[in-house]
């Protein structure tokens, strides 16, 4: 064997970066009604996508005002996660929040 080594480290490192994409992307968010609680909101923001107390307030408000609020964005699976977690409680409280995703 000679003093030179071939590069198939870096040819493959190559290749596997140009065939990897990101995953698709999803907004989670939140949708106003004139039942669910601003106070239960916010737990929910607290809890759920793991908000500070004035950042859920913000979206809260934000939610509040304008009919809806984003609460974050992620990847397929874990949008689908935190919708049905977020509709798990709100029922499981008497609530009918609503939360939905969709592609960022």
């Amino acid at each position: 064997m000679g003093d030179r080594t071939p590069d198939f480290r870096e040819d493959l490192k190559d290749r596997v970066e140009e065939e990897l994409d990101e995953p698709p992307m999803y907004r989670v968010l939140l949708h106003n009604d004139d039942y669910t609680t601003m106070e239960f909101v916010v737990e929910v923001l607290q809890q759920v996508f793991h908000k500070s107390p004035s950042e859920a307030t913000r979206i809260m408000l934000l939610v509040h005002k304008s009919g809806t609020g984003l609460c974050g964005v992620y990847t397929e699976e874990i949008a689908e996660t935190k919708v049905a977690l977020v509709h798990h409680l709100a029922r499981k409280n008497g609530y009918p929040l609503q939360c939905s995703m969709e592609e960022a």
